[in-house]
């Protein structure tokens, strides 16, 4: 067992590691500037695909980076620097971007490959301490980071510097997406071997609840009968018909919460009082995406799928599209 005093000192430890690189994330975010954008722009504009490379941790961290890229469709691989020399840098092509991670911008495995990635054509991004140092002074675009303070005692294990390049890779690479304009849909197609990219590239028809599932009572029910059918149903909420069975409305646990802050006496009250008239609905067709796209843009948690003649042939709920079971709805 460790003395107490002692476990002080490792928490205080731990805690300082943590300050340390949240320090050298601050000062990366003030640095950001028109090399940053240059980046993006050059990747976004380029008709190549992206190559990662870095040495050591970096090579860890730029494996990383070429995932998330792949991720959000922009054709990504790593390059590892000392395979490059022996033939890999035939994967390297004059359209492609090569992104080199380089805290000290000296690693000297990957300055000698520069000369042959700038014969081929490629352009070069380098994340690295200094415009100045050799592999930035060589790069088409250099982002530099400036000096970093790694978080060991001896500051010299890749800390704070990995750190920063792992997340300087996904600004890089979430900005852009932003530029792009990718969407949920474009996202899920990248993710079909997820459980929630498979749910996502299905049809609304594929998830759907029908049938004896629909909860569904009549506008002039009671407001206890309608709770009643919420209930038995475990959906959270009901859709409300009138006489011909056409949906007119939809009742959730919020509405009648806010009906009775008002009206407290649940005897008095029809369901058609409380409900939301015209739910928001989706064609069956539709992909599942569409439907959760809907639901967070209206921030609902249901919609609603009609017959042609505007009677109930389904509802989503956002579990049905995540694949929970036993939920509550908010409308």
């Amino acid at each position: 067992m460790l003395p107490e005093n002692k476990k002080l000192d490792l928490l205080e430890h731990g805690r300082r590691v943590i300050e340390i690189e949240r320090e050298n994330l601050e000062n990366l975010a003030t640095r950001l500037g028109d090399t940053f954008i240059c980046a993006v722009r050059q990747i976004c504009e380029s008709s190549g695909k992206v190559i990662i490379t870095g040495i050591g941790k970096s090579g860890i961290i730029g494996r990383k980076i070429a995932a998330t890229l792949a991720s959000i469709g922009t054709p990504s691989l790593f390059l590892h620097p000392g395979e490059a020399v022996h033939g890999d840098l035939g994967m390297v092509s004059k359209n492609d971007t090569v992104i080199i991670i380089s805290n000290s911008g000296e690693t000297e495995e990957i300055i000698r490959i520069m000369p042959s990635i700038k014969k081929i054509g490629a352009r070069i991004i380098s994340f690295t301490c200094s415009e100045s140092s050799c592999i930035g002074s060589q790069s088409d675009i250099a982002i530099a980071t400036g000096k970093i303070e790694e978080a060991d005692s001896f500051g010299i294990i890749p800390t704070s510097s990995t750190t920063c390049a792992l997340v300087l890779g996904d600004a890089l690479a979430l900005a852009l997406m932003a530029a792009k304009g990718i969407q949920k849909e474009e996202f899920a197609f990248y993710h079909p071997g997820g459980n929630l990219g498979k749910r996502l590239m299905l049809k609304v028809r594929d998830v759907m609840q029908t049938g004896e599932l629909i909860p569904i009572v009549g506008m002039d029910s009671s407001l206890r009968e309608a709770i009643e059918e919420i209930n038995s149903k475990n959906t959270g909420l009901t859709l409300v018909a009138d006489g011909r069975g056409v949906v007119r409305g939809i009742l959730t646990d919020g509405d009648i919460r806010r009906h009775l802050h008002n009206n407290p006496d649940i005897t008095k009250s029809l369901t058609r009082d409380c409900m939301t008239g015209n739910p928001m609905t989706i064609d069956e067709n539709s992909l599942a995406i569409k439907a959760l796209s809907m639901m967070e843009e209206k921030e609902i948690t249901c919609l609603v799928i009609l017959n042609s003649d505007k009677t109930a042939r389904g509802i989503v709920h956002l579990h049905d599209l995540l694949g929970k079971k036993d939920f509550k709805a908010e409308y």
